[in-house]
């Protein structure tokens, strides 16, 4: 008997916040969970949850439109690879 790979219900499998403390947020992308610190990305520091909670994954990154701020996920898989330099 062949076992059936046919998939059932829904993918769950996509971007979402998950947890926001005083030291940043989680996101979860595609079934692994990244850290975004605000110590390397302030510009959330100052925002509000809505404008957190308000992003979309286009393509290779995350944006929040609310913030006019990006973030590719390479740079959350692979910090070490994109040395940040942010500007206010």
């Amino acid at each position: 008997m062949k076992p059936n790979l046919r998939q059932h219900g829904t993918s769950t499998l996509g971007s979402e916040i998950t947890n926001i403390t005083t030291l940043g947020f989680w996101v979860l992308i595609d079934g692994v969970e990244y850290f975004v610190p605000f110590e390397d990305y302030p510009v959330f520091r100052r925002a509000t949850l809505n404008q957190i909670f308000n992003f979309s994954r286009i393509s290779g990154q995350l944006h929040w439109p609310d913030l006019d701020a990006d973030i590719e996920i390479e740079a959350l898989e692979n910090p070490v690879d994109y040395p940040l330099v942010w500007k206010d």
